[in-house]
């Protein structure tokens, strides 16, 4: 289990804390980088975003104060995220030809300037911030289980084969194969309540 939000976050306040960093960017990165992917921007952009989010949040943790209720974190690292992404658009448009930004014009109606309108994220981010607890869990569950039980949980449940396709090759059962999925599978989702409360 990686330290509940807020004391993650407590200790984020001290920029030495390098061990604390990494946790936090281990966890939030791919929410950051996938939103920015769908949200229109290209892979180098899309990574900037990630470095500019992360600086934000550095420079700005010494005057965050945590509120347990209202998913204060949440939302401010997703409009963190999306003034980043905007930025990035912002940008774009700067080095864009005049006529190549008029016939463009009407393939982007829903932005302004060619940064797409804050509304535009909102769907995205929420999406993005339930598959990165889904990864993050999953990833951590992955490192503390048996090996030879992930290998049969993944391709079973992660990759939808059927039990026997998964059994045959590995030389077990079909009983492991379906144990496996529940013991995996109840630790998931117990890592995914506890990603949701911190």
């Amino acid at each position: 289990m990686i330290p509940t939000r807020a004391s993650l976050l407590s200790r984020l306040k001290d920029w030495q804390d390098e061990t604390s960093w990494k946790v936090f960017f281990d966890t939030y990165w791919k929410l950051i980088y996938n939103t920015a992917i769908k949200a229109g921007l290209t892979d180098a952009e899309a990574q900037d975003a990630v470095q500019e989010t992360v600086i934000s949040l550095f420079k700005s943790m010494p005057d965050f104060r945590y509120k347990t209720a209202g998913g204060s974190f949440k939302t401010w690292l997703l409009q963190l995220t999306a003034w980043r992404i905007g930025d990035q658009f912002r940008r774009r448009q700067r080095h864009i030809q005049p006529a190549a930004h008029l016939a463009d014009s009407t393939a982007q109606a829903s932005t302004v300037d060619g940064v797409p309108a804050a509304s535009a994220f909102d769907g995205i981010l929420d999406q993005e911030w339930e598959q990165n607890l889904m990864n993050a869990a999953t990833d951590r569950v992955k490192r503390a289980v048996d090996p030879k039980q992930y290998q049969i949980f993944d391709p079973y449940v992660l990759k939808h084969w059927p039990a026997l396709k998964v059994a045959s090759p590995l030389k077990v059962n079909l009983v492991r194969v379906y144990l496996a999925k529940h013991r995996i599978g109840t630790r998931i989702k117990k890592e995914i309540r506890h990603l949701h409360t911190i």
